[in-house]
């Protein structure tokens, strides 16, 4: 074996564990088409992550002591990269089998298994090896052991940064995939040339792996945008081709469907409750709104459509703006755009609207920090006199717990707060979509029928039904909201 200047081991290390938490990174990001990006998510992925590390440690452990361990280790980094190059085909070729499963959280975590515990173990192997190897270097072992602990962390740092601030965003996680395959492919030649087992038979196959790894590794997804926030897709999903319907897919679910020749039918159910409610309980005809995410933007086209009024919309991601204007016919001259937060956007100004719409999904659950009582605080200081909140929840029907939170949190703030859903009677733990309107009289009707696309009838639930929901439930706050945990709760 050469002697390995402790630099060099160094650089080694920290290269490694840079491509590690790249593919951890990546990771989230490429399951969210199937499961959402959630905390269940990611969860899933650290866990998952952390045990292929464990395992991949205590096997470079073992090939610490063994006489050819760094030739070994080289192997091990090859494997790495065959791995990490075919994560995206062991997902794709899984997630029909492991979506059956019948417990989310336990579809999470098995797909996330199949995908990325092996390119996790393999890059763990090199660790304990170069560590092993630092000992013989002149500075003297302490000085070596501090130094490659320090490289693991600092590779770690670098390589989390560079996932989300410069690969996904501009590779997307196809071809950063890729670029990982070829660092440990890299790492794998050199480890292999320190241990004197690197020949021309060798380096020519590493070669045609590389190709060929890399190839797989860049096979592009499901997305038809990869933003830096979400996978998004554009679905054709039009009966007559001359007159088109898209839908588009944000992550893994439908958030608004659009027709070309149709702007003011909605498609979904959500949007149709938000639409008519908009538009009953608006104090004047040419009411202002302002929408909490813009998705397909089918709300504000509508509203654009029929001359409701001035239209703002805060949608934090400026890719989802841009394919709305591209495959949905939305025209961005008939809105104010902001690609800001909403819960910034709304502090930092002073104007008021007739009505604001809550309608952002992280995965099925509004994210965090807009459904607690300091968010609906400021949502009633946005309000005009006369003015409504209307936001879309989805929750279990026989549970109910993250639609009475959201009553009983919407109530510090509001003196009237009704529950809207479609006029049936649900199936057993059947998910429901509901629309809450809050605000200061309550909606002139108690029932309302309207296209979505074929004419629907949507009712207020009773209000003494209402009052036991939020009797039950907890206020949420900035400091604690478990809006994932109650909309995933069932008995």
């Amino acid at each position: 074996m050469r002697p390995a200047p402790l630099w060099l081991l160094v650089t080694l290390q920290a290269a490694v564990s840079a491509a590690s938490l790249v593919v951890e990174i990546v990771a989230g990001r490429m399951l969210a088409p199937y499961v959402g990006m959630s905390l269940y998510t990611w969860t899933s992925v650290i866990a998952v992550v952390l045990a292929g590390f464990s395992v991949g440690h205590w096997i470079g452990g073992r090939l610490a002591e063994h006489p050819r361990g760094l030739a070994l280790t080289g192997w091990g980094l090859v494997a790495a990269a065959v791995s990490t190059a075919l994560a995206g085909v062991a997902l794709r070729a899984s997630a029909p089998l492991l979506m059956e499963i019948g417990n989310p959280v336990g579809a999470i975590t098995a797909l996330t298994l199949a995908a990325f515990f092996l390119p996790s173990l393999f890059a763990g192997i090199p660790a304990p090896v170069l560590t092993q190897v630092s000992l013989a270097a002149p500075q003297g072992q302490g000085r070596a052991l501090g130094a490659m602990f320090a490289a693991g962390a600092v590779g770690a740092i670098a390589g989390t940064l560079l996932a989300g601030f410069v690969f996904i965003s501009w590779l997307g996680s196809a071809w950063t995939l890729a670029a990982v395959t070829g660092v440990y492919l890299c790492a794998a030649a050199l480890c292999l040339w320190l241990a004197r087992r690197l020949s021309a038979a060798p380096v020519m196959a590493l070669v045609a792996l590389a190709v060929a790894a890399g190839l797989l590794a860049a096979r592009p997804g499901p997305c038809t945008v990869e933003s830096r926030y979400f996978c998004l897709q554009s679905i054709d999903v039009a009966a007559d081709p001359t007159r088109p319907t898209r839908a588009m897919v944000i992550d893994h679910l439908v958030h608004g469907i659009s027709a070309r020749d149709a702007p003011e039918v909605m498609f979904t159910l959500h949007t149709a409750m938000l639409d008519a409610l908009s538009r009953l309980r608006a104090p004047q005809p040419g009411f202002s709104s302002f929408h909490i995410g813009g998705g397909n933007y089918a709300l504000p086209r509508a509203f654009a459509a029929r001359g409701s009024g001035p239209v703002t919309v805060a949608e934090i991601d400026p890719a989802v703006t841009a394919l709305a204007e591209r495959d949905f016919w939305f025209d961005p001259a008939s809105a104010t755009i902001l690609h800001e937060d909403a819960r910034r956007a709304l502090l930092l100004s002073l104007v008021r609207y007739d009505v604001i719409i809550g309608d952002a999904f992280t995965d099925t659950a509004v994210p965090q920090h807009l459904v607690t009582s300091e968010f609906f605080a400021l949502v009633a200081g946005r309000l005009t006199p006369g003015g409504s909140y209307l936001m879309n929840v989805i929750d279990y029907a026989d549970r109910m717990q993250a639609t009475g939170s959201l009553v009983a949190t919407l109530r510090r703030h509001f003196p009237v707060v009704e529950v809207w859903t479609e006029a049936r009677r649900p199936a057993p733990g059947e998910r429901v979509v509901m629309v809450i309107a809050a605000g200061h009289s309550p909606t002139a009707t108690d029932s309302f029928a309207v296209p979505a696309p074929e004419r629907t009838t949507f009712a207020a639930l009773g209000p003494g039904f209402v009052d036991r929901l939020a009797a039950e439930a907890m206020v949420l706050t900035d400091d604690f909201a478990p809006i994932d945990r109650l909309v995933g709760a069932r008995d």
